[in-house]
């Protein structure tokens, strides 16, 4: 459930962690579908067959898949309004941590780290990590930089 916070309140989330998304399914037709669009079909991500003999045990995630994800995940997360516009600024640090079988679940948790007042607005660094249900080890780690015009 996303907390619902008015710009001028933003900087009373720093430090504070925003809690959980619900899970999402990482189905293989999404794979399916990154490949076609990125043009990489290697078959640890698109031949199931293959891949169950492979060292995963079956068709993984690509990670930039898993990593394209954080977007529509952290709208779960932080609905910031009286703004303009916002901005995902970039990333700082990236970090594929383990893989995403076909058909497993993820979910995103993440912490303001810090705030910054720029030109017409803050930045923000967000702390996130991808879980992957059932994993003892994330699948994902993100230091995310968002950006907010007032």
């Amino acid at each position: 459930m996303a907390t619902t916070i008015d710009y001028s309140d933003l900087s009373s989330l720093l430090g504070k962690d925003l809690g959980y998304t619900d899970w999402f399914e990482v189905t293989q037709e999404r794979i399916d579908t990154f490949a076609d669009a990125t043009g990489d079909h290697q078959w640890i991500h698109t031949d199931p067959a293959r891949a169950a003999d492979g060292p995963f045990g079956a068709t993984i995630a690509h990670g930039f898949l898993t990593l394209s994800l954080f977007i529509p995940l952290w709208v779960e997360l932080l609905d910031v309004q009286g703004v303009e516009t916002k901005v995902n600024y970039g990333l700082d640090k990236v970090r594929f941590v383990s893989p995403v079988p076909a058909g497993s679940r993820i979910r995103l948790t993440a912490t303001i780290t810090e705030l910054t007042e720029i030109a017409g607005g803050v930045q923000i660094v967000v702390d996130a990590t991808i879980e992957l249900e059932g994993a003892a080890k994330p699948a994902v780690a993100i230091r995310s930089l968002q950006r907010f015009y007032a």
